[in-house]
């Protein structure tokens, strides 16, 4: 009696287990195959609107830099050679076009894979502790297609903590099944579960979007090949051909097969099998092995198979030390488009959205940098205790309508720091004292107020400026430390003789100097003491050479980088902003004495702009560009 009473609690707790077992299945079953609660939105994926890469353009239409989240362009399934098509089933899913998402043919072979010994010793040990340095139990491969496309689009946030020793999923199973498995485990568990339901679900959604199943694969495929991750910052086959092999993906045929399987052979490791991988023996081994594979499943002869093995690796080389340096035009592009474009972002271009054609020009952009390294080293070599501590800036503005040609806002290197992507723009965001290089502007608001000529007489006398204290008033000198009397104008402007633009200031008001700076595109608000004639205010280099443009023109214009913006759809957008405007002009020379011709080649500091003054002045429709 009692045996049997043992035999009936056994079989009753036998069938207790069965019966959860069976209720535990039957609701995995239904919300893997019929649950669709917590999708995400399926628009964005069936209309193939993935990020792409956005670009700079430069005057001439040539690329100046790509700039993305992800460096990916989209492809068609029209687009992918049959060639490449046929590496990527050989490699990844050889079943992609007969199975609905899960090739089950596989887990025979995906379960083999599991590390039972650790699951063993978990169990021994009571799985208390994940092992740090340990392998994952489950492994990593035996994914379809359609799963590794749901992993990248769908699942990435739960992808990149599946490797936590902290386990994610909650509730009570979790807890359970992580004292014997770990929390590695069960969170690689979760994520394959939500993968395995919403590759159902994809594919499933794709078949009722297109129409038939082979339409909604190949879609799939299109948008597989899209968005892998291939290396070295290139997402999809089509940016991969290009980096790797300097081809478009499109040319590829039967005769680049060792190409295509080399490419289709990434995806399951790109730091291991990118083409430009430390070891190249295991690129060749896991080209060769799809080659084989491609063969196995009829898409290459024996004849085929055997020339793309022989063939050796051929990587086009990167040299980047040849790459037009313009990380200043880049950041202020950047800031224009919001400015200028307040329904745009940066992020719109990032995610390829959007397109920018700038007015840089990539020729003078490089005749610029050459410049001013060339010129910075010149002056380290005449003095030696400046060596790596100095740095400058350059901007080039067009004549007529101050569009920016080139702009640099320091050293390619400084501070042992390459400045090849990102740096400080010296250009518009350093607010340095211009010196000498304010005077014509002080001559220019003499010229305007009607009192002065090139040819008055002015004195080169010692003059004072009195203190805002009690302190005694300073003694304004020369850079020569001598003093000429009186002079004409055109001499002091030539030599920029300090006194004398100190005497003028003095006669005219500095008010009137501060509106003809900012009559000629000074913004920076300037200081009214005195010693502003002489530069002692701090202004921008973009605002004082936009001074010297308009000088030289005669056309108001404020300094612009964004040509047009060309959204995704093919619609160009134009910055609304105030045209070129020219200004009234007055005759500051003397009738038949140009006043260029009054500039010696000796003179000091302002004399390169003297000349475009004064042609600005002289009322000629000549203008420089």
């Amino acid at each position: 009696m009692h045996v049997k009473n043992v035999a009936l609690l056994c079989g009753g707790i036998v069938a207790a287990v069965s019966a959860c077992a069976i209720l535990l299945a039957a609701a995995e079953v239904r919300y893997v195959y019929f649950d669709r609660h917590n999708l995400p939105d399926l628009g964005p994926f069936t209309r193939f609107e993935f990020s792409t890469v956005g670009h700079i353009y430069d005057a001439g239409d040539r690329p100046l830099i790509e700039l993305a989240r992800e460096q990916r362009e989209i492809s068609r399934y029209e687009d992918v050679p049959p060639i490449v098509r046929d590496a990527i089933l050989a490699a990844e899913d050889k079943r992609f076009f007969s199975h609905n998402g899960i090739d089950y043919l596989s887990l025979p072979r995906v379960l083999g894979r599991v590390r039972l010994g650790m699951l063993v010793w978990r169990l021994v040990r009571g799985g208390r502790h994940d092992e740090l340095r340990g392998s994952a139990l489950f492994p990593q491969g035996g994914s379809t297609i359609t799963q590794q496309l749901v992993r990248g689009s769908f699942l990435r946030g739960i992808t990149e903590h599946e490797n936590s020793y902290e386990l994610r999923p909650t509730g009570l199973a979790a807890r359970a099944l992580s004292s014997v498995m770990g929390a590695r485990g069960v969170n690689m568990l979760a994520r394959k579960r939500e993968e395995v339901r919403f590759s159902f679900w994809l594919e499933r959604a794709m078949r009722d979007q297109f129409g038939s199943k082979r339409r909604a694969k190949e879609e799939i495929l299109a948008r597989y090949a899209t968005s892998v991750y291939m290396g070295n910052g290139q997402y999809g086959f089509a940016r991969a051909a290009e980096y790797y092999f300097g081809r478009p993906l499109a040319t590829f045929t039967t005769d680049d097969a060792d190409k295509a399987a080399l490419l289709a052979g990434i995806a399951k490791s790109p730091r291991d099998y990118a083409p430009n991988a430390k070891d190249r023996g295991i690129v060749l081994h896991r080209r060769n092995q799809t080659l084989i594979l491609m063969r196995a499943n009829g898409f290459l002869s024996p004849e085929a198979t055997a020339r793309a093995i022989s063939r050796v690796l051929d990587v086009v080389a990167h040299d980047t030390s040849t790459s037009l340096h313009a990380p200043a035009v880049v950041e202020h592009v950047l800031e224009e488009l919001t400015v200028r474009h307040v329904d745009l972002s940066v992020e719109d271009l990032l995610q390829g959205r959007i397109q920018v054609y700038a007015t840089a020009d990539a020729r003078v952009q490089q005749i610029v940098n050459d410049a001013l390294e060339h010129g910075l080293a010149r002056y380290e070599k005449r003095h030696p205790r400046s060596l790596g501590l100095i740095q400058g800036s350059v901007v080039v503005l067009h004549n007529r309508d101050g569009r920016i040609l080139a702009e640099a806002g320091g050293r390619r290197v400084f501070n042992g720091r390459s400045a090849s992507y990102s740096d400080y723009n010296r250009v518009t965001k350093s607010l340095r004292q211009p010196g000498s290089a304010m005077k014509p502007m002080v001559y220019l608001a003499a010229f305007r107020s009607g009192d002065f000529t090139l040819e008055t007489l002015v004195p080169d006398e010692p003059i004072s400026v009195p203190n805002e204290d009690t302190s005694p008033a300073k003694w304004i000198s020369n850079y020569d430390g001598r003093f000429k009397g009186m002079i004409p104008v055109r001499q002091a402007l030539a030599e920029s003789r300090n006194a004398v633009a100190m005497w003028i200031t003095a006669q005219i008001g500095i008010d009137r100097v501060l509106r003809t700076s900012r009559s000629l595109g000074i913004r920076t608000p300037l200081q009214r003491y005195p010693t502003t004639a002489l530069g002692a205010s701090e202004i921008n280099l973009l605002e004082l050479a936009n001074a010297y443009r308009t000088m030289a023109s005669g056309i108001v214009a404020e300094p612009y980088l964004i040509r047009a913006v060309m959204r995704d759809s093919g619609e160009i957008l134009t910055a609304p902003r105030r045209g070129p405007v020219p200004i009234s002009r007055r005759v500051v020379a003397h009738p038949g004495r140009p006043a260029r011709c009054g500039a010696p080649a000796h003179g000091h500091g302002a004399c390169p702009g003297v000349s475009r003054i004064s042609d600005c002045g002289h009322g000629q429709d000549r203008h420089d560009e």
